[in-house]
């Protein structure tokens, strides 16, 4: 199981601010693909996914334990 966490824009999109999921062994891109099935329109928001606190390319791996977490992009003055 691995924790995700939603920010602004992407929790008003889901509905939640965290959920747990069994997604562990699959990578960022996948992650991306399952989350885009389960709350459509996802990824039009520019958001990207960090995993345990960090950004995640594509290819990145999540691994049991991880918490993943939507943000979508931050501007301010």
């Amino acid at each position: 199981m691995i924790k995700l966490l939603y920010f602004a824009g992407v929790r008003e999109l889901t509905g939640r601010a965290d959920e747990e999921a069994d997604l562990a062994g699959r990578s960022v891109e996948e992650l991306w693909q399952w989350a885009e099935e389960r709350y459509p329109g996802i990824r039009e928001g520019g958001a990207r996914i960090a995993v345990n606190e960090e950004y995640a390319l594509p290819d990145d791996v999540v691994a049991a334990g991880d918490t993943a977490a939507f943000i979508p992009p931050v501007s301010g003055g």
